[in-house]
């Protein structure tokens, strides 16, 4: 597969972390009041938001012409959750620093 097919997944993965999983983390810890939550606890969350996704990351159909970026959806699905696990996923953690400084 080349690189220019898989670029709009590329970024997707790039930026469905912080936009839709620690975006909606962010909103759950404020409408529950808890303003300093521990790393943990908001990696998990917002692993919990972004595994919500799952669906669209399996939507394409299983034929042949998509088996490919299929298996490098899951690449970069598995990725991304190892990176926001670990805490290697430096948009997550900058979104986590910001939320218990800022509230």
């Amino acid at each position: 597969m080349r690189n220019d097919e898989r670029f709009e997944i590329q970024r997707a993965f790039d930026l469905l972390p912080h936009v839709v999983g620690s975006s909606w983390a962010v909103v759950w810890f404020r409408m529950k009041g808890i303003k300093k939550p521990t790393r943990e606890e908001y990696r998990e969350k917002t692993l919990e938001f972004l595994k919500k996704m799952e669906p669209v990351f399996d939507s394409y159909p299983k034929e042949a012409e998509f088996l490919d970026i299929m298996k490098y959806i899951e690449f970069r699905k598995n990725e991304e959750y190892e990176k926001i696990k670990s805490g290697e996923n430096k948009e997550v953690e900058t979104r986590y620093n910001r939320y218990v400084d800022y509230g």
